[in-house]
């Protein structure tokens, strides 16, 4: 069972309702920002008008327009209009014309344009139109329009005058703010019109997965031309994501009116030191801002900075507050920089750390910056920080090794053993800061410290980064560079066409993200490097603009790295990461195997298998589950469409495997449970082998955590947000202190992932044939189990000789109170004929709640779970359930239990109390146990 920080449960609501916050955020006198989200949209091929007239306030045309929620790409929007189908779902998305003509032409999508007389809908520009009021506004106020993201080119248009060009809107990844103070009216409707291009070049998707078990989806198309443009790659199709018919273009990230004095503050950066290192007892800070006078005077004011705990209860040492003296020149701007040698309350005494997830609390911090003059505010700003160092090291192991180099990653002077995976948008961007928070608790809820933005995909939006600070959570950040893109594999180092684009758009994204505590490294791309005066731009820029945190060349050392680059900053070294795989699920002694002798297994960033979700959910992902008697069961071709396929991930080997270990399902209910206990073993494998070097390599990663729409493959919860059970073997892995067994040797090992060093444990091990009836018990202390390291407490080599029917290996772990810090199961048979498990016998569980805690529509329950049998309780699932619907997002300590014969544990799960009327309910269900069902109201 994790223990989380006392704080958890509490921080979770916290987070929650600040989501819930309305449009407008009124700072101080006037300083305000307001999110702008009601627009209008249409195809630019039915408007006879232009920017000037659209953007009239006193424009009618644009009542038969559709709604569009902003932020919003075009298709989504036309999906919520009811014109499209939601492609996410079944074989929806063949229903739906594609911006490559003559893939669409070849698949006779073009049918489907819903625009008379136009084949292609996306091959045009879209508007989005919108209208809002401002109040009476003096003289001294300044308006400034930011857009946070559009893709792909834009033109702005704000009361008849336009404010930017398509020229210099361009890039999926770029931030814009313009000054629009003498374009707005006050007391009066203000219109704003925004025309958005489509990609400059669509791409050329690959052939559709139309047949299960068929070919994978080539990666980026056959000819990576998407990587011409600066874009979510991914967008023309991958091996686990179909094409998005309108390639994402919009307005996909916010946009915003802030209202300001005619000085703002602007480019801020907030560098946080610990100089003693390994001594944390001080830390010392750092600001850079910009100061923009808008005027045409000098303005004297004052900059007043506060600093007080945003997520803990702190002490007066972590309440900061001081002011500088200021004056900004007419119409131009002023820089500040404070430290600690100017500003003494920036040396910080017993400062609150921010840690990742598993080696402690992920402390936050707020800071107010202020800039006021003549009694009056001018601008107001706030951000939240964490103090906190990262640094990273690449050395050459040699030896077996030769020629590969391993890299470590460092958080406040304590390595960190990065575990997470690759971190993938949904195919049309449809994400709110709801869902990446509820995403990413799930990611902190599996021990998981590490998550990788993908070079391929996208840099995620403000509510990603704030979720990722608040939850603890690590953050490996790909620039927009792959391998099956830009030469590699295929595509150009020529693509993309507009390098001062990709420059621009890193440039703000470097800006944009840097004062997050949990930014820790930054990548030029996913398999692959941008041709060199991207590369060098890129690197320059990360160095100037950030020089923080380190940057690596790329996320694979089997990139070609062209000889006399730069390497790595700041050491100038190889990548010390590879990716690679295996993609395909293997058997759990294979991982054991490589991470004992695989050279890239030194920190292996790419690993995974298909990852089946469980019944309920993958009714939803394949709709028509209607079995294809030409196909094993139960295949049809709408698997195929949703990733059940060959390639990398061979889906074919996956079910072969299956029935080859617990035998052929005939059932629907047999073959989901029997494909998570494929989950179970795979995920448990990975990470386990990785325990086992765990002070012989930097980590290890998945392809990947989530799922870009319903799929099959390559995710520890689904699209749906239900995690499978190899979602909890592997967050049991990588709890902070385990135990596992090494079926290679038959070691029983204790792994201390935690950053202090653990004595007094006792472990034990006890095999059950399929009976129930014990066959063999050894127990042994571990007086010592050093931080960051593996210790091997006993063998059951000699215990196993002799029992080569089925078996199950049950391992507790307990400290010296006798409380138990961590338990494990694994099931052996001679030759993996796990086909007993088909004949085992029932036994009785009983659940009860020990106790129960609601809060602000969150409950967090506990409850004891009890085999009341003399068999054991194999696999056993908890479900929450509102009219018998369950709650997906839940938060288990545990899950997928197995006990042995009258033994109980405790679980918690923490859970949103929605809204409405329905029964409630906690469900267990298990491999060999009747369902045990716990009523709690009717209405809730």
């Amino acid at each position: 069972m994790m223990n989380h920080p006392k704080n958890y449960f509490k921080s979770i609501l916290v987070a929650f309702a600040l989501l819930g916050a309305g449009n407008a955020v009124v700072n101080a006198q006037g300083v305000s920002t307001t999110q702008l989200k009601q627009f209008k949209l249409m195809s630019s091929t039915q408007i006879h008008a232009g920017g000037k007239q659209i953007s009239d306030p006193a424009f009618k045309g644009d009542q038969a327009w559709f709604d569009a929620a902003v932020p919003s790409t075009v298709l989504t929007a036309l999906v919520a209009n009811k014109v499209y189908p939601d492609p996410h779902i079944g074989m929806n998305n063949m229903l739906i014309p594609d911006a490559n003509d003559s893939f669409s032409t070849a698949y006779g999508l073009d049918k489907y344009s819903y625009l008379p007389h136009v084949k292609n809908p996306w091959k045009d520009p879209y508007w989005y139109r919108t209208t809002f009021n401002v109040a009476d506004a003096d003289p001294s106020k300044r308006f400034e329009l930011i857009f946070d993201g559009i893709n792909y080119r834009a033109e702005v248009w704000l009361n008849g005058h336009q404010v930017a060009d398509s020229s210099k809107m361009v890039g999926m990844f770029a931030k814009y703010q313009f000054d629009v103070t003498p374009f707005i009216k006050a007391n009066q409707s203000n219109a704003l019109a925004v025309k958005i291009y489509p990609l400059d070049y669509p791409g050329t998707p690959d052939t559709e997965q139309l047949q299960a078990l068929g070919s994978f989806y080539l990666n980026g198309g056959p000819t990576g031309d998407i990587g011409k443009n600066v874009t979510m790659l991914c967008s023309v199709g991958w091996d686990w994501m179909p094409p998005t018919r309108d390639r994402n273009m919009g307005i996909w990230q916010p946009v915003y009116l802030r209202e300001t004095g005619v000085v703002s503050i602007g480019n801020t950066q907030l560098i946080t030191e610990l100089p003693k290192l390994p001594d944390t007892s001080e830390a010392s800070l750092k600001l850079n801002l910009a100061l923009h006078n808008s005027s045409s005077e000098a303005v004297k004011g004052k900059l007043q900075v506060s600093i007080h705990p945003e997520n803990f209860k702190g002490n007066s040492s972590d309440r900061i507050s001081f002011s500088q003296d200021v004056t900004v020149g007419a119409k131009g701007q002023g820089s500040v920089s404070l430290d600690a040698n100017k500003i003494k309350d920036l040396l910080v005494k017993n400062p609150k750390l921010w840690w990742p997830v598993g080696y402690g609390d992920p402390n936050l911090y707020r800071i107010q910056l202020k800039f006021t003059s003549q009694e009056k505010t001018l601008d107001d700003t706030s951000f939240v920080f964490g103090i906190r160092t990262v640094k990273s090291e690449a050395e050459s192991v040699g030896g077996h090794y030769d020629g590969f180099y391993r890299r470590n990653f460092y958080v406040n002077g304590k390595r960190i053993h990065l575990v997470g995976g690759a971190w993938v948008p949904d195919m049309m961007l449809d994400r709110d800061a709801k869902r990446f928070y509820t995403e990413l608790s799930l990611c902190k809820n599996a021990n998981l410290n590490l998550i990788r933005i993908w070079g391929g995909g996208i840099t995620p939006p403000e509510p990603f980064w704030d979720a990722a600070d608040r939850l603890g959570l690590l953050v490996w950040n790909d620039f927009w560079v792959t391998g099956d893109t830009q030469g590699e594999f295929k595509g150009s180092p020529d693509y993309p066409f507009q390098g001062n684009v990709f420059l621009k758009n890193v440039t703000s994204s470097i800006l944009s993200i840097r004062n997050h505590s949990s930014l820790l490294v930054w990548t030029g791309g996913n398999e692959g490097h941008a041709r060199k005066e991207l590369y060098d731009g890129m690197r320059q820029a990360i160095i100037t603009l950030d020089g923080t945190r380190p940057y690596i060349p790329s996320s694979s050392g089997y990139a070609k790295m062209p000889k006399g680059w730069l390497g790595s900053w700041p050491d100038n070294k190889p990548a010390g990461v590879y990716s690679g795989g295996p993609y395909a699920w293997k058997d759990p002694k294979v991982y054991y195997s490589l991470a004992d002798t695989a050279k890239d297994w030194l920190f292996k960033d790419e690993t995974g298998i298909p990852s089946q979700p469980p019944l309920n959910t993958l009714r939803k992902v394949i709709p028509d589950m209607v079995w294809d008697t030409t196909l094993p069961y139960p295949f049809n071709n709408t698997w195929g469409y949703h990733d059940a396929c060959t390639g990398a991930g061979k889906y074919d080997e996956y079910y072969q495997d299956m029935v080859s270990r617990y035998g052929q399902p005939l059932q629907i209910d047999s073959f989901s449970n029997k494909m998570q206990l494929m989950n179970a073993t795979g995920y448990q494998g990975i990470f386990e082998a990785a325990n086992s070097k765990i002070s012989d390599n930097g980590g290890v990663m998945l392809w990947k955590l989530n799922a870009a729409l319903p799929s099959v493959i390559w995710q520890i919860y689904d699209w749906y947000l239900l995690p499978n059970a190899g979602y909890y073997y592997m967050k049991k892995a990588c709890e902070p202190v385990h135990i596992q067994f090494n079926q290679n040797d038959s070691a029983v090992a204790v792994i201390n992932r935690s950053r202090f060093d653990q004595g007094g444990l006792t472990a034990e091990a006890t095999l059950y044939d399929i009976t129930g009836k014990v066959t063999g018990k050894q127990t042994a202390k571990v007086k010592q189990a050093l931080a960051d390291h593996a210790i091997t407490a006993l063998s059951l080599k000699k215990l196993l000789q002799g029992q080569s029917e089925f078996r199950f290996i049950l391992l507790s772990l307990k400290d010296q109170a006798g409380k138990e810090v961590s338990s494990n199961v694994y099931w052996t048979a001679a030759g993996n004929d796990y086909t007993a498990l088909n004949q085992m016998t029932g036994t009785k569980i009983s659940a009860s709640v020990v106790n129960s805690d609601q809060h602000r529509g969150w409950e967090k329950m506990t409850i004891k779970l009890e085999n009341k049998g003399q068999q054991i309780a194999f696999f056993n699932r908890g479900q929450v359930l509102v009219d018998g619907e369950e709650i997906n997002a839940a938060l288990w300590s545990d899950n997928y239990v197995t006990l042995a014969p009258g033994e109980s544990k405790e679980l918690s799960v923490t859970f949103e109390r929605l809204q409405g009327v329905g029964r409630l309910q906690v469900k267990f269900s298990g491999w060999n146990t009747k369902e045990e069902l716990m009523d709690f109201a009717t209405e809730w």
